[in-house]
């Protein structure tokens, strides 16, 4: 394998010195910029676009071509795995994702299987080799995968939903049900993130962006344990090199102090939980990746250049940040807003690394 130029963004993950605060963008490829929007058009759909390994490839470099970042991170989508589970995965403008085949019922959920990720999801992996090739070592390549939980609203529901009625109802009414919807998903994550590991990801990172919409203890038993499951079944090593960990859950505020007990190298925070705090509920066991605010990317570089020094500052001195919105970009987004970010977080935080 090439060797790797830049490393800054992995030492951070395993709060090694590094001589500034790495920074990425969750969708940094994404619609705010106009040559990403080309190129989905050029696709025909986003499902396309995901499946094509050449376009996503093209993708996922765009922004590092624009912006000093110190990640790159696969063009792909979380709903991928639920697709090779036969659900039928389709987009509705205006709507977002949907399912031909939502599984509501017991017998539904009972009748899900494992599916060959190789053979499935084989189109993502040649994506992670593609882009490892163009890469040519430049920065890091970090893979991803949806929790099992956030996943399973999804399949539950049917597409998106901001109440969850199905997939709550199924914690209540029938938890043993609901456990083994979690369990599927965990194990085909497992060998989905695993083979992203080997076709060249150098960092994985779990969105749990609905997680925290359970009370405390469904969250621990639904959405934690499910991830604690996939990182205990992950290849933690390659190439000579550890392959570090985030978890991201949207809203954790005080669950991040639980979350940090699951052999994670990093957990993501939103913008909800300011980073003092969320240092002092993990200790420093953990490193910490965020946490602006997404909207202050509509304000002016000057405003744009307060909120990065308000997140240096409160994550204060030493490693273990990774620089980040506290959610992904909006496709409203001007490009040269991002740019005044990346361009703040290089100037202002190397003085947090005397």
């Amino acid at each position: 394998m090439t060797e790797l130029k830049n490393d800054v963004f992995l030492r951070a993950l395993m709060r090694q010195p590094v001589p500034r605060t790495p920074v990425w963008i969750m969708r940094q490829a994404g619609r705010y910029l106009p040559e990403y929007r080309e190129v989905r058009g050029q696709a025909g759909d986003f499902l396309s676009l995901c499946k094509n390994p050449d376009l996503a490839c093209e993708v996922t470099l765009q922004p590092l071509r624009r912006y000093k970042l110190d990640a790159a991170i696969m063009f792909s989508d979380i709903l991928t795995v639920p697709d090779a589970m036969g659900l039928g995965l389709y987009f509705v403008t205006g709507e977002g994702p949907k399912f031909k085949n939502p599984v509501r019922t017991a017998d539904a959920i009972r009748s899900l299987s494992v599916p060959n990720v190789e053979q499935k999801l084989g189109y993502v992996f040649d994506a992670v080799r593609t882009i490892r090739r163009e890469l040519n070592g430049e920065v890091p390549l970090i893979g991803f995968a949806g929790s099992p939980f956030t996943v399973g609203t999804y399949m539950v529901e049917g597409g998106s939903s901001r109440e969850f009625p199905n997939i709550k109802a199924l914690a209540k009414d029938a938890p043993d049900v609901l456990e083994h919807l979690m369990n599927i998903v965990a194990e085909t994550t497992i060998e989905y993130l695993n083979a992203q590991i080997e076709a060249g990801a150098q960092a994985v990172q779990i969105f749990d962006t609905w997680g925290a919409a359970l009370e405390g203890d469904d969250f621990r038993r639904f959405s934690m344990a499910s991830m604690q499951k996939i990182i205990d079944g992950l290849i933690r090593e390659k190439d000579g090199r550890k392959i570090p960990i985030i978890l991201f859950t949207k809203g954790a505020g005080p669950l991040l102090a639980d979350l940090a007990e699951t052999g994670c190298d990093a957990l993501g925070v939103d913008w909800t939980t300011d980073l003092a705090t969320a240092r002092e509920y993990v200790n420093d066991k953990v490193a910490l990746q965020g946490n602006l605010d997404p909207a202050t990317l509509r304000e002016s570089p000057e405003i744009i250049r307060q909120g990065v020094a308000a997140t240096l500052e409160s994550y204060g001195n030493g490693p273990g940040h990774i620089f980040n919105l506290g959610h992904g970009i909006t496709p409203d987004i001007d490009p040269d807003n991002l740019g005044a970010l990346v361009d703040a977080v290089h100037d202002l935080s190397p003085k947090y690394h005397p």
